[in-house]
């Protein structure tokens, strides 16, 4: 941990396979702690978020830019589950 770094104790529910799976890492000494491991994992989510959504947003450059209210409430209305335009296809034939 780096010197001055604010942190905060919180508490986190996980299933009893993925704390076991976690404590033999660090019983194996692949893991510093169990504390270290959470925040480890943490961090590359965190990464993984933002190296999607700069994705997403160099994709919509490329294709125009972000979406229009317009544009967007089509596709909310073809995307949502159950939606008459979903249900649309034609059926095949038996």
């Amino acid at each position: 941990m780096a010197i001055g770094m604010a942190t905060t104790k919180v508490t986190i529910t996980l299933d009893d396979d993925q704390l076991s799976a976690v404590r033999r890492l660090v019983a194996e000494r692949k893991a510093e702690s169990v504390s270290g491991f959470v925040k480890h994992a943490v961090s590359v989510a965190l990464a993984d978020v933002a190296g999607w959504g700069a994705l997403l947003g160099a994709a919509l450059e490329e294709t125009g830019g972000a979406l229009s209210a317009k544009e967007r409430a089509w596709a909310d209305s073809v995307l949502k589950p159950g939606s008459k335009a979903r249900s649309r296809r034609k059926k095949k034939a038996a």
